[in-house]
């Protein structure tokens, strides 16, 4: 009876509930307002637009590298001998100037060397004098020798001499030939003697040259491996010194970059016979900005004076080396550092295009289709082919138009022949003219 009871309530709470629904929906039904209706359209959309132009466009490549001197000296010793004498300043960070004596080795065993090769020359010397005047002494008893055999072949044909007589003149006549013939060949062999002595006093020379560790340009100087009075062997390194006259920062940038770059600076007719890429190219119409990373304001101005061979196997970029002359020369630390070895540089490299370009903002691409108001101020969505984009600069290579105007804003919905109410924003055209010179904008890095 209990079961019973239990389930005839709940049949009649589910009766009610339906019951109730069923009320609902028919109050919903009857009291249901039908939509509003209007005549008028609705009222165009307010957006900003700017005239599509031709216009002057400055050609950029962007890219990193690291700073190194464009000269380094890696002071080897080529001779031996012990450290007699030092620099007191001779550590690593310093900076000396041109024609310093850095460091000196004990020159004692080349200056032997030296006056012994002098005295040899002057050895020889007068043994060649000497020999010159006993040749002209034996070259007189040779004179008289021949003569004398004349004498005796001639009294000899005639019986007056003996045999033996003639025979003994015969033999001291080519005795004294033999005297002439060996001072003639001890003269012939002086020049090559001359020769060794001098080829010994030059390499004596430049190894005393050698003891001395000059300077050859404003430097600085690296890691220093060598003390005072220590004995250095030949090939020994001893220290290392950076040029001051020049630094170059090896950028690695993007290959299409480098390409249009390149192509903007580069003669309709190459030269024939032409190896060298600077006689192809006028590198020095590329301008070239470096600025320290992590460090902004802090600029030097380059110049382009190669690219190096190959591309970098890690990222396929182009290597372009960047020169920058005298970097130490305005040098005022902490503000200013002089750009100096293993700095992380950021590299701009420019040109001006060799043609105007019809160019907008990048923002205004909306998945490669521009928004246009026609001349009845009607939305146009029209696709176009973008040529690059640079920074935030889109070159649109076809379907733009000169005059046409091109809507800034980001519309949503945005149906195409929607009604729109165009303001020119001629601010907007004067900041894209100014992007596309390369110009930036105040408060902008470049």
């Amino acid at each position: 009876m209990t079961v019973l009871i239990q389930r005839l309530g709940r049949a009649l709470a589910v009766a009610i509930g339906l019951a109730i629904g069923l009320a609902l929906l028919v109050i919903f039904v009857v009291n249901r307002q039908a939509p509003e209706r209007s005549d008028s359209p609705p009222a165009p959309m307010a957006v900003a637009a700017i005239e599509a132009q031709p216009m002057a466009f400055r050609l950029e490549a962007r890219g990193h590298g690291v700073a190194r001197p464009s000269e380094t000296w890696q002071a080897v010793a080529n001779v031996s001998g012990r450290v007699v004498e030092r620099h007191p300043a001779l550590e690593s960070g310093t900076l000396l100037r041109e024609g310093t004596l850095l460091l000196a080795l004990d020159p004692s065993r080349y200056e032997l060397a030296i006056a012994e090769a002098e005295a040899e020359l002057t050895q020889l010397e007068s043994e060649e004098a000497n020999t010159w005047r006993l040749l002209d002494l034996e070259r007189q008893a040779l004179d008289l020798a021949e003569q004398e055999l004349s004498r005796i072949e001639r009294l000899a044909a005639t019986g007056s001499v003996s045999t033996s007589q003639r025979d003994a003149q015969r033999r001291s006549t080519v005795g004294q030939r033999q005297a002439v013939t060996t001072l003639e060949n001890a003269l012939a062999l002086m020049p090559a003697q001359r020769e060794r002595a001098s080829v010994r006093l030059s390499q004596a020379r430049r190894d005393l040259s050698d003891t001395r560790f000059v300077a050859p340009y404003d430097l600085r100087l690296g890691e220093v491996e060598v003390e005072l009075h220590q004995f250095v062997s030949v090939g020994q390194r001893l220290f290392e010194a950076d040029s001051l006259a020049a630094a170059e920062v090896e950028a690695r940038l993007p290959f299409s970059m480098v390409r249009r770059l390149l192509g903007s600076v580069a003669p309709a007719e190459l030269p024939p016979g032409s190896l060298d890429l600077s006689e192809r190219i006028d590198l020095d119409s590329i301008e070239a900005e470096l600025e320290l990373v992590g460090a902004p304001g802090v600029r030097w101005e380059g110049r382009v004076v190669r690219v190096a061979s190959g591309l970098d196997p890690a990222t396929r970029a182009v290597r372009v080396v960047v020169r920058v002359e005298q970097p130490w020369r305005d040098a005022r630390p902490p503000d200013r550092p002089p750009l100096q070895r293993d700095m992380y540089i950021r590299v701009l490299l420019s040109a001006p295009g060799p043609e105007a370009q019809l160019v907008v903002p990048a923002s205004a691409l909306h998945q490669g289709e521009l928004y246009l108001a026609d001349d009845q101020d009607r939305l146009v969505r029209r696709p176009v082919s973008v040529a690059f984009q640079q920074r935030d600069l889109a070159v649109i290579e076809a379907g733009l138009a000169p005059g046409e105007r091109v809507v800034l804003d980001d519309m949503q919905p945005a149906i195409e022949g929607m009604a729109l109410s165009v303001r020119r924003d001629e601010a907007a055209e004067a900041r894209l003219a100014a992007r596309a010179r390369g110009e930036a904008l105040p408060g902008e890095r470049p």
